[in-house]
């Protein structure tokens, strides 16, 4: 085999490895939920492993369906055209590192219905590889109030009112030692915007508690928020 022979083989054998090596890699990312406010911002990362050029590869975010991209770049331009038109004007690909593999995005005002799950894909050729992160939205509200119905020969009937919550939050009534008092019933519902809205009945008998304190509390975030009522000794004779 004559020099050029050798030359082309050895040129070729290279570009085989190359192609190789571009389609060996892996996607890592966040490997724990990101706890993100409602209203706020948050920022979900994904890497190539072993690190590597990404400006020549596919990047698709998306949720539950891989052809409703919440964010695609391709061919190294971002296609908003091509993405779900609620994320258009909320999303941005920061790729400062995408030399190296690795592209962040940004999504801006949370609401309820971007909680969820969230696919980064990277894919050159028919090969391709993705990691999953987890957004938890999170609100605590602070509004709350509590009725009292009209006392009648059973006691006193109270009501523990509270809108505004993501997701759904622990409720529970508790005396003024901090013991759990068992509510009389407890209802939820969500408004347009998948906020829960809370509810808590407790009914009060003759010679029972003359405090109590309606206690909410997010699970995700520990925050809590609570209200109490003193009732005056005439109800509950």
């Amino acid at each position: 085999m004559g020099a050029t022979g050798v030359l082309l083989c050895v040129v070729l054998h290279f570009l085989h490895m190359v192609a190789q090596s571009s389609e060996k890699f892996t996607v890592t990312g966040l490997q724990r939920p990101v706890l993100a406010p409602l209203g706020g911002n948050v920022e979900l990362s994904c890497q190539l492993s072993p690190p590597q050029q990404a400006q020549h590869m596919e990047i698709r975010w998306f949720r539950n369906r891989y052809r409703e991209p919440v964010y695609l770049y391709r061919n190294g331009k971002d296609l908003h055209g091509e993405t779900i038109s609620k994320y258009v004007e909320r999303t941005e690909l920061l790729k400062d590192d995408i030399g190296k593999g690795k592209v962040t995005l940004r999504i801006f005002k949370l609401t309820a219905d971007d909680d969820g799950s969230y696919h980064c894909v990277f894919k050159v050729g028919e090969f391709y590889e993705e990691h999953i992160t987890e957004i938890k939205v999170t609100a605590t509200s602070s509004v709350m109030y509590i009725l009292m119905q009209p006392p009648n020969i059973k006691g006193v009937m109270l009501e523990c009112h509270s809108g505004g919550w993501f997701p759904q939050p622990h409720m529970e009534w508790r005396d003024n030692k901090g013991n759990i008092i068992p509510a009389t019933s407890k209802a939820h519902s969500q408004d347009e915007n998948k906020l829960f809205n809370m509810t808590m009945m407790l009914l009060i008998e003759a010679s029972s508690h003359r405090s109590v304190t309606c206690y909410l509390q997010n699970l995700l975030t520990h925050e809590e928020e609570r209200i109490s009522i003193v009732l005056s000794g005439c109800f509950l004779k």
